[in-house]
Parts: structure tokens; C-alpha cells; sequence
């Protein structure tokens, strides 16, 4: 069936390139996503849109970056909402390809930041950073944007982002975006759609405690051992009976986010990685970032 947004979402490669060629050569922000959008997407585009003369945005649900017991098949999926959205925001191109578009049958190459694979979220996720290493070149290749806009909630992807970037010498601008927060401080994500009510009601707690861990580092001048800020969050989380699995929590660099022993003024990135019920939730703040 005819879609109003038929002239706008382009399906497949050459039909991308040769839209974006109608375009001419001024500068392109990019802001790559798998769909399900809410306002710490919105806000990406905002700022592509301000800053760019034309403004792509991709929706791709990437198999690949997807472990065999994740969410992959039940993933929320809206192109006819979310392409409404970004019309409405003046995207000038939505990409949405289909896997086979993306994933031939032959092919075999991978974009592996091994050294990514070693921090909590890599050792959680296994293979999920080549995934998003691969898709995210993939996309870049096709787009080739002047400026690519991501989130701060997903610090580590932000890094391995920047680093394909710089060793691969893609010439794009990565800009790292402030996390977008419900009034609650609880992290804007499509997977918050998961949450029963009850769990809505007590997520926000993953925020709180890494507050809790930011505010020992305060309290002592800035400076603290990452075993005193993790202890901090602990006790937050243990006060909360429904988060029945904290996967990690991780006191890094804010720099390359690997783990770091000790933090002082120069601050860190703390993150955390828990289930709520059966909704996996992830979070991070870089500490005396402004927010």
C-alpha cells in the first residue's frame, strides 16, 4: 500500500545514493537508529537539523548486534510513526533498509574493536560491539555524512564509535549528545516500553544510584577508589527488592572507557547494567558533566 512517506524513505542503497545526489554536496548530519523513536532520538535530529543543510536518518533494526536470548524478534518496530516524526522534525532522507539490504548472502566481513569486547558491557553483551562496529561503518559508508550524532547513554558504543572513525579514517564528525531524561532521571530508550507499570515506577533508581556513586566522589574532594563509588551504587540498588540482577557496575575512563582504579578531578564514567523485572536497563554519567 501507498505510504505518504514513500518519497522519503528510500529501501535500498541505490535508491538512497541516488536521492542523496539530488541533494547536492552541502553538509549532511546523519543520526542513525533502529526505530521505536522518543525523544532522545528527536533531540539528535534537532541538533543534525540545526547544524546541517541536509539531514539523514536510518532505521535499521541491526540483527547482528543482537545475542541469541535478546529481544531481537519482539524489538518495536513503527517506520510509519517514526517516519511521521521526522518529517515533521525536516529530515530530508529516511534510509530503511531491510537485513538483506544490509546483509547479502555472501557476506563475511566485520569491523571487530576487540579491545571493546574486554570492558562490562562487551563481556555482557558478547559480539555485540562487532555488530554495532560493522553496522555503524556500513552506514557511514553509505550515508558518508559530514557530522554522525549519537547519544551518551551508550557511552562505550560512543567510543567505539569514535575509534573505527579515526582508525578506519572515515571522514565524519562523531557529536556525542547529553543523555535525554524522563522528568524522573530515568534514561530515555525505546526498551523502556517493556516496563509493567510497577517496574516504571522503581526504574528510576538506576539513575539514583549513580548519583549515589557520584556524590562519594564529591564528598571526598573528588577523589575516591572505584571499590568506594561501586559500594555507593550497591547500596542504592540493594534497597530496591524488583532489580533482581545487577550485570555490572563499571567505574571507567571517560576518555577510551576502560576500567580505571581510582578517580580524582578529572572525574569518570560510571556506568551500570541491571534487569528490572525482565527488562534489561542500561545507564551511565560522566561525573561533574553538567546536566
Amino acid at each position: 500500500m501507498a505510504s505518504r512517506f514513500d518519497s522519503l524513505i528510500q529501501r535500498t542503497i541505490p535508491a538512497f545514493r541516488n536521492k542523496r545526489m539530488t541533494l547536492g554536496t552541502s553538509s549532511v548530519g546523519f543520526v542513525p537508529t533502529m526505530g521505536a523513536l522518543h525523544e532522545g532520538h528527536l533531540s539528535l535530529v534537532r541538533e543534525a537539523r540545526e547544524k546541517n543543510d541536509i539531514v539523514v536518518s536510518s532505521i535499521f533494526v541491526n540483527p547482528t548486534q543482537f545475542g541469541p536470548s535478546e529481544d531481537f524478534d519482539k524489538y518495536p518496530q513503527q517506520l510509519q510513526e517514526d517516519a511521521r516524526m521526522l518529517e515533521e522534525l525536516g529530515v530530508d532522507i529516511i534510509f530503511a533498509p531491510n537485513k538483506d539490504e544490509m546483509y547479502t548472502d555472501n557476506h563475511t566481513t566485520k569491523v571487530m574493536p576487540e579491545i571493546f569486547e574486554t570492558t562490562a558491557e562487551g563481556k555482557s553483551r558478547p559480539g555485540f560491539f562487532t555488530g554495532v562496529a560493522t553496522v555503524v561503518t556500513k552506514l557511514l559508508n553509505v550515508v558518508q555524512p559530514t557530522n554522525a550524532y549519537f547519544g551518551q547513554k551508550d557511552a562505550v558504543q560512543c567510543c567505539v564509535i569514535r575509534r573505527i572513525v579515526e582508525d578506519l579514517n572515515i571522514p565524519t564528525n562523531v557529536v556525542i549528545m547529553p543523555t535525554v531524561r524522563e522528568s524522573d532521571g530515568l534514561a530515555m530508550s525505546s526498551r523502556n516500553a517493556y516496563l509493567t507499570l510497577e517496574e516504571r515506577l522503581i526504574a528510576p533508581v538506576v539513575f539514583k544510584s549513580l548519583l549515589a556513586g557520584e556524590q562519594a566522589w564529591l564528598d571526598n574532594d573528588k577523589q575516591a577508589s572505584a571499590e568506594e563509588i561501586v559500594a555507593e551504587v550497591q547500596k542504592v540498588l540493594n534497597q530496591e527488592p524488583m532489580v533482581n540482577e545487577v550485570q555490572y557496575v563499571s567505574v571507567d575512563s571517560n576518555i577510551n572507557m576502560l576500567p580505571i582504579d581510582s578517580v580524582g578531578p578529572e572525574g569518570c564514567c560510571l556506568s551500570l547494567a541491571l534487569k528490572c523485572g525482565e527488562v534489561r536497563l542500561i545507564d551511565n554519567i560522566v561525573f561533574g558533566a553538567i546536566r
